[in-house]
């Protein structure tokens, strides 16, 4: 019964113990491990119990396996986080998109002025300012 498991994988497992530093995880392969007191919860833990309890069945991510064989566990890696909406607007395509089009219009505009200025002088419409006057 002493099967491998997978680091990365999600199982299921049995709180066994629960300690000021910890809880400890009965794993499906027999074997135990520890969920240290900051991988229970994505907000600060002073007290284990206002989250787990001995004998609950609780979903468990294998963190690592130490030389001794022991695994380091976490329950709030299971959770799938809500995506946070300061992070979600930071730059989107839209906003690039506008300032390039914001920017090819304010160089097209001064090149049309420009051609407009040169096609005037080549047709004699508008004369040459003289300097110092």
């Amino acid at each position: 019964m002493s099967e491998e498991l997978i680091l990365g994988s999600i199982v299921e497992g049995d709180v066994t113990n629960i300690t000021k530093f910890g809880a400890f995880i009965r794993l499906p392969n027999g074997q135990e491990g520890l969920v240290h007191i900051s991988e229970i919860a994505d907000e600060y833990v002073t007290d284990i119990k206002k989250f787990i309890n001995v004998s609950d069945h609780i979903k468990i991510k294998i963190l690592n396996k130490n030389a001794q064989g022991k695994y380091d566990l976490s329950i709030k890696q299971t959770k799938e986080k809500e995506p946070n909406p300061t992070i979600l607007y930071k730059k989107s395509k839209s906003d690039d998109f506008e300032k390039k089009i914001g920017s090819f219009l304010k160089k097209s505009e001064e090149k049309q002025i420009d051609i407009r200025r040169n096609l005037k002088l080549k047709q004699g419409i508008v004369k040459k300012r003289k300097h110092g006057q």
